[in-house]
């Protein structure tokens, strides 16, 4: 198969020294390209900036911004069997973005903010016979918030883990497919949950969107 896979975070910068953005290490995403690699598959990896180095053998597509990261998985979808997205994308981007640094002076700064566009949304709108497995990291009310972005973003399946995962060398995941069944329950160093959860892809969910 031919796999796009999105990891590490997104920034949306304040001024040319400044951004936004989140803490993920982007290591569940390449654990999971390097676990696709493994098992033969071509792998498209669109990844913000982190500090570990990319499984020998993917595409690297780096990007910054949350635009960045849409117009380069639009561009890569259509031709990609399905989509693993793990990236961390950054919700909100100031309304303006200020040139040069911004200088303090004493006095309180407001910013204020826009929602980033909804990259795995409008993957989720292209799908048709393609496979889309998505990430949800909640801290509040869980399972219900995880279904609700299966639901809006139109994924096969949802991967479900908590705010320990971030900049973790392990993680605990629950799958949840389209009726809130939990499909799989994994929990390990992050390149075993990875294979595991590969494993699933390959013999269900992609083969459950070849036969819708």
């Amino acid at each position: 198969m031919r796999i796009l896979i999105t990891a590490g975070p997104t920034r949306e910068y304040i001024d040319d020294v400044r951004f936004l953005s989140n803490a993920s290490s982007g290591r569940m995403g390449y654990a999971i390209a390097q676990a696709a690699l493994q098992s033969g598959h071509h792998v498209e990896l669109v990844t913000g900036p982190v500090e570990i180095s990319p499984p020998p053998g993917c595409v690297l597509h780096p990007i910054e911004t949350t635009e960045q990261l849409r117009r380069k998985c639009l561009e890569l979808f259509p031709e990609c069997d399905g989509v693993i997205a793990t990236a961390a994308v950054c919700d909100y981007r100031p309304h303006e973005r200020i040139a040069g640094k911004i200088t303090k002076t004493g006095q309180p700064v407001v910013l204020e903010l826009t929602e980033t566009s909804d990259v795995l949304a409008e993957l989720g709108g292209m799908r048709e016979h393609r496979w889309v497995v998505g990430f949800a990291l909640e801290s509040q009310d869980p399972r219900n918030n995880a279904m609700r972005k299966l639901r809006m973003k139109n994924c096969s399946c949802i991967v479900l883990n908590d705010t320990t995962a971030i900049g973790a060398d392990r993680n605990t995941v629950e799958v949840l497919s389209p009726e809130a069944e939990t499909i799989a329950f994994f929990r390990g160093p992050k390149p075993q949950v990875a294979e595991r959860l590969m494993g699933l892809i390959e013999t269900s969910i992609a083969r459950s969107s070849r036969s819708d």
